[in-house]
């Protein structure tokens, strides 16, 4: 009975919260298809231009997108209270550590498509097809302009010197773009050097973590810190912006690390099939549209975001900040190490 109530409940909000797509509908183009079903999208991903991207796949398939949005962990905990009488179809989120929760809670299916395994690199695919990345962005360092260019800063690596010592802020451990970087640390050194690593640069913090990456942008843009490290799309939004945003932006330096080596941590949003989906055949034309040109389009221009299919170019805004090798690691590598990361944020003291 709970979980009856449960997906009663679910049906409910999905009903609630695809009000817009109704409204949508009712005036859609001429030219759009006609109605073809549904498809409920968990989504953790909260950017306006979204929308426009599920509109597009409507008017192109016919079938309506249904959504309920939340924290990640959150809509993963939802889907597993549900059961078998889940109405999510898809989970959509962002980086390798919550598709990794998502896939231990045991929640996702896999898909064998073709049209997948032709747009996407075999890096941003999980190995058995439980999920697959839909947009990258990278992790790089930044630096304050007016002190200018750190000497000897090239590499994460080079975050851990005694030389930058009182020259560093950054998030808190437990966010989960810095887990995912230590991470892949670890995938490419080994537990004791990512260890060594991580207590390196906490020697060298200025202040205690906290902050986001877009507070961390702006410590380094006013002075009040040197050097930090934040996801490009975060920076980009700030090359794209206002007068002010365009101020702050011009104050920052871009270092995209590890270019003699393996080249810069990148990560994803990707989206997983849920193993209960009730719309499965749907589901997987949602996934296979998401790496379209014209849906990679709306991730890369709506939120700067690096498209993730083959041959794509990223926008203007992110492309100002240089370009550069990504690490090709795969992503489901990334998402392995996340336990073993946060053990060795805690022994390093990186709060």
């Amino acid at each position: 009975m709970k979980l009856l109530v449960l997906a009663t409940v679910a049906v409910t909000a999905l009903a609630a919260l695809s009000g817009c797509a109704d409204k949508a509908a009712e005036t859609a183009r001429a030219d759009c298809a006609a109605p073809a079903g549904d498809v409920n999208v968990y989504s953790s991903r909260h950017y306006d231009t979204d929308l426009a991207l599920y509109e597009d796949f409507t008017c192109e398939t016919g079938i309506k997108v249904n959504r309920i949005e939340a924290d990640a962990d959150a809509l993963i905990e939802r889907i597993q209270s549900e059961g078998e009488f889940s109405p999510a179809d898809l989970l959509l989120t962002v980086d390798a550590g919550r598709l990794w929760r998502a896939e231990e809670a045991g929640i996702f299916a896999p898909v064998d498509s073709d049209v997948l395994k032709q747009r996407l690199p075999a890096n941003l695919r999980h190995p058995e097809g439980l999920w697959f990345g839909l947009s990258t962005r990278a992790r790089i360092i930044i630096y304050d302009k007016s002190k200018g260019a750190p000497e000897g800063l090239a590499n994460y690596a080079d975050l851990a010197d005694p030389a930058r010592k009182g020259e560093i802020c950054m998030r808190s451990s437990s966010n989960i773009y810095n887990i995912s970087l230590l991470s892949s640390i670890i995938a490419h050194k080994g537990a004791a050097e990512a260890e060594n690593w991580a207590k390196g640069v906490v020697a060298n913090f200025k202040q205690a973590p906290q902050g986001n990456d877009t507070a961390m942008i702006e410590v380094v843009a006013a002075g009040q810190c040197r050097i930090s490290v934040v996801n490009t799309y975060y920076l980009a939004r700030y090359a794209g912006g206002d007068a002010k945003d365009k101020a702050i932006f011009d104050k920052v330096g871009v270092i995209f690390p590890d270019q003699d080596g393996v080249g810069t941590h990148v990560n994803v949003s990707g989206a997983g099939l849920i193993k209960t989906a009730p719309n499965r055949e749907n589901a997987v034309k949602f996934l296979e549209y998401l790496t379209s040109e014209s849906a990679q389009r709306y991730f890369a221009d709506g939120n700067n975001e690096y498209p993730a299919a083959i041959g794509l170019k990223a926008n203007s805004a992110v492309e100002q900040l240089g370009s550069f090798k990504a690490d090709k690691l795969g992503v489901a590598e990334i998402g392995r190490g996340q336990a073993q990361a946060v053990t060795i944020f805690d022994r390093a003291g990186w709060n």
